[in-house]
């Protein structure tokens, strides 16, 4: 008679799906270090440094970048909830799930949205960005997203900031799935806000969400006429307690996610232990390794453009899509995942992320694919 699963202790899976990422044991140390209060001065200072990793990793020097207390998607919102007012005119790219949950956040902060589409699996031109900012030359704010996770669709946002910027726009970026795995550079590539999530390339466990505002940006807060309609995402007091700013030192706002902090900080350290160049080299090589072993198996990629750190690919003619992500996980505590929206049932999903985009992991999910589709 087999053992019920122990919900006490679960079971360590091979995590190679769209997130969340392998955790190494160091960060997994690091979240059960002593819990502190949110204003003891020792975390606060673990806080500061976080912050400035996180600078390091954004390649920004921008002041007012820190962790929101949420997982990615808060980021998101903490983006349009601030720099969105009602009845303001937004651009946003629309490739993917991810391009349509941004559309769908900012209508809700009281946006009007045009949104710029591609067909899944492409990515938004500058041709099309420039065309529409003509077409709407009252846009306050365009986003886009710079790593597609539902196509494994990589943006290029090259020349893109110096378009929007001529129309008085501000470019916000999510970077979700690139921040620590993709060539990320939000000061010299002109990005105003950006936001992302800790379980991807940064191999830290999913709970908060970095994000980076520049001096554009804090502008546009700055002159807000209307409250931000989340007060808990409201950056005017947020950053009261990050930075300190406005005098008075730091305000509490809401209780920091202090284990979490210590995770970040400790994958953060990891990040540039390696080096951000290196790190990102060894991305592109295990997505070379894996792709290279896929098309031998003829098996294609649903992006013309795709991201290192998560391979959409086609499921082959005659596979069991369910079955096959089912096998994997028994036989092999492998996890893919499967596509998202129109991609249900049509594609797979192999994140290479962080502590995950390894050698080992990449020939080992090749093996178990092949053997599971024989």
């Amino acid at each position: 008679m087999p053992h019920p699963i122990s919900t006490a202790f679960p079971a360590e899976r091979i995590l190679l799906g769209p997130g969340p990422s392998p955790v190494p044991q160091r960060v997994l140390r690091a979240l059960a270090a002593p819990t502190l209060g949110h204003l003891d001065p020792q975390y606060l200072a673990i806080m500061d440094e976080t912050c400035a990793r996180l600078r390091e990793v954004f390649q920004t020097k921008n002041a007012l970048t820190f962790p929101v207390s949420g997982t990615g998607m808060a980021g998101m919102e903490c983006v349009a909830t601030n720099l969105i007012e009602p009845g303001d005119e937004v651009i946003v790219g629309v490739n993917g799930v991810f391009g349509s949950r941004m559309k769908d956040v900012m209508e809700r902060c009281g946006a009007t949205v045009h949104a710029v589409e591609a067909a899944w699996g492409d990515v938004i031109t500058l041709e099309q960005l420039t065309a529409a900012l003509a077409a709407h030359p009252h846009v306050k704010l365009v986003g886009i997203v710079h790593a597609e996770t539902s196509t494994g669709a990589h943006q290029p946002l090259e020349g893109f900031a110096d378009a929007v910027h001529a129309h008085g726009a501000l470019f916000a970026v999510d970077a979700v799935t690139s921040l620590g795995g993709h060539e990320l550079r939000v000061d010299d590539w002109g990005i105003d806000a950006i936001y992302s999530g800790t379980q991807k390339c940064l191999s830290c466990p999913p709970g908060l969400s970095p994000v980076s505002f520049g001096e554009r940006a804090l502008t546009r807060m700055d002159a807000r006429k209307t409250k931000v309609q989340s007060w808990y995402l409201d950056v005017s007091m947020l950053r009261k307690y990050y930075t300190g700013g406005g005098g008075g030192g730091r305000v509490y706002h809401h209780t920091a996610p202090i284990n979490m902090t210590y995770a970040l900080h400790e994958a953060l350290g990891i990040v540039l232990e390696e080096g951000l160049e290196n790190r990102i080299a060894r991305h592109a090589e295990m997505h070379l390794r894996l792709r290279a072993g896929l098309e031998a198996m003829g098996i294609g990629y649903v992006p013309k453009r795709s991201l290192h750190s998560l391979n959409c690919i086609h499921i082959p003619a005659g596979a069991d899509d369910a079955g096959t992500r089912r096998r994997l996980l028994e036989e092999y505590g492998i996890e893919i995942g499967g596509g998202l929206g129109v991609m249900a049932g049509k594609a797979w999903r192999i994140g290479l992320m962080g502590h995950g985009a390894t050698v080992r992991n990449v020939d080992l999910v090749l093996a178990a694919l092949r053997e599971v589709l024989r």
